[in-house]
């Protein structure tokens, strides 16, 4: 079957929730619900479903502010890793971004997530000499 990548849609965030929770993307103190309403407000586009026939198999959640894109809750089902969706949910990221005039993309992992290290560090991503530091203007944002 094809895997197919699409901006999400109201009917794909029920779904869309359960993947980030089977892959341990979300935290208690995040609201993915929120997270993700918050960005169709900015940038619909930018959140992209991998689909394989009615099944929702992966996701990432894209931004840009003008200078840099970013990238967030990139997930894969773990039944269909090593399959590429997670590969050409980035380089569609990637696409979109581009478009939009966006000259460099960014992530974040968690230096213990070696195996999500290892996937960004075969698309080109590189470890840059930053310490991310953040704020929370909203409470359980």
């Amino acid at each position: 079957m094809t895997v197919a990548i699409r901006a999400l849609e109201s009917d794909d965030v029920e779904a869309v929730v359960r993947l980030w929770e089977k892959t341990e993307l979300t935290r208690p103190w995040n609201d993915p619900f929120a997270d993700i309403a918050r960005a169709r407000e900015v940038w619909p586009d930018l959140m992209l479903v991998a689909t394989e026939g009615k099944a929702l198999v992966g996701s990432v959640m894209a931004g840009y502010d003008g200078h840099r894109g970013w990238l967030y809750y990139v997930a894969t089902d773990p039944s269909r890793r090593g399959r590429g969706i997670g590969s050409a949910l980035v380089a569609e990221a990637e696409r979109r971004l581009a478009a939009l005039g966006c000259p460099k993309v960014q992530l974040m992992v968690r230096r213990e997530n070696s195996s999500v290290l290892a996937f960004y560090d075969a698309l080109g991503y590189d470890d840059g000499d930053v310490v991310t530091y953040g704020k929370r203007l909203v409470p359980g944002a």
